[in-house]
């Protein structure tokens, strides 16, 4: 478990894998995956409206993404209910890092953002 902060009582944990079967160092391509939970802790339900990420490299070029929900999804997430999803990454080097955060909006209508703090991506052996 990487990474566990609050948005607006939404808990948002973050699994990273390095994928060698996809991975060609020695064209620079390092594919990583990552495993995002999202808890709601808030007494009424909430949707993942949009997503907004910044993708850094270890060259430190940094790649924005900004999209609707995520893996073609606009979750609603149940109160004390989580909601899991894989996606992935590629990198020019062997390590990296995101962050962002989610746009959502409550049942009630409030919208609000959830940070998604900095995670690291990294191939085994990458980082002493």
């Amino acid at each position: 478990m990487d990474n566990l902060e609050l948005g607006n009582n939404v808990s948002i944990i973050v699994e990273t894998n390095y994928l060698d079967k996809q991975s060609d160092p020695e064209s620079k391509r390092f594919v990583f995956s990552y495993q995002i939970t999202i808890t709601n802790h808030n007494p009424v339900p909430v949707q993942l409206l949009n997503r907004h990420w910044l993708i850094t490299d270890g060259n430190q070029h940094v790649q924005e993404v900004n999209g609707e929900g995520v893996v073609g999804e606009q979750p609603v997430i149940a109160p004390d209910q989580s909601y899991s999803y894989t996606s992935g990454a590629v990198l020019a080097t062997s390590v990296g890092s995101m962050q962002g955060h989610y746009e959502m909006r409550s049942d009630d209508g409030e919208l609000f953002k959830a940070p998604i703090y900095a995670f690291t991506l990294a191939r085994p052996n990458a980082l002493h």
